[in-house]
């Protein structure tokens, strides 16, 4: 059995940012940067991108992914769910005699992400060996106790946890809440065997990968486009190297 596989999604609908996937962000399209970190990583023995793009596929390939199939387009909306995708692909590899015991989610939107990152996320994932997953995240910076759902004219508290004892957490100091984390787009390791055993790309025991600095920076829409581009400008934050020339359409 093949030890690892990176996954790269990359379906052509993006709404918020259309055509975000293959759109230049420097000198190459964004997809390009997820694909040469996951070469360079070493870690893989296959680096796999799942469009429903023949355009996006001819862009993968020259940045050095397989494209062996596309991703039907029932499984390529904007609502479609991880797992959908991810198990296509494991099991189309399978019927082709193509296992792999691992598989990481590399997602193009966190065009920072190196491939050193990947590989600290790869030895901490396997040095915890009851792990079923690996999965990025950082501190929240707007806190979950602070935020609200609202019923009609009221608001009620999205976590009302705090101890009866004490303010409740909409009305206590930001230093003084519990720390919590939440995902980024960067990375995500996992067994191959929790997608069968369990229907989700995670399985049950999931572990924390810290990300530093700009590697969780993730572009969701323009304003993070045009943060992209600043923080590049001003020598922020650095993109992976990528040897080859630029595609050309």
């Amino acid at each position: 059995m093949t030890k690892a596989i990176a996954l790269i999604p990359a379906r052509s609908g993006s709404k918020r940012v259309p055509g975000k996937n293959i759109r230049r962000l420097g000198r190459h399209p964004l997809i390009a940067y997820s694909i040469s970190a996951a070469v360079e990583s070493g870690l893989f023995d296959t680096v796999l991108v799942s469009t429903d793009s023949e355009e996006y596929a001819d862009i993968a390939r020259y940045y050095g992914a397989e494209t062996p199939f596309m991703r039907p387009s029932g499984i390529a909306g904007s609502k479609s769910p991880d797992i959908e995708w991810v198990e296509f692909t494991l099991s189309n590899l399978a019927s082709q005699g193509r296992e792999f015991k691992f598989f990481s989610v590399l997602r193009p939107t966190s065009p920072f992400r190196t491939a050193e990152a990947i590989c600290r996320a790869w030895h901490q994932f396997i040095e915890f060996e009851s792990a079923d997953s690996l999965r990025a995240v950082e501190l929240c910076k707007e806190h979950p106790g602070k935020m609200w759902v609202l019923r009609g004219e009221i608001m009620y508290p999205l976590m009302p946890l705090a101890p009866a004892d004490q303010p409740p957490w909409h009305s206590s100091q930001y230093a003084s809440l519990p720390e919590v984390y939440i995902q980024n787009a960067s990375l995500e390791i996992a067994k191959s065997s929790v997608v069968k055993q369990t229907g989700t790309i995670s399985g049950q025991v999931v572990i924390p990968f810290l990300t530093e600095g700009f590697e969780g920076f993730d572009i969701n829409n323009e304003e993070d486009w045009i943060l992209a581009e600043h923080y590049i400008d001003k020598g922020v934050a650095v993109l992976p190297e990528i040897s080859c020339s630029p595609y050309r359409r």
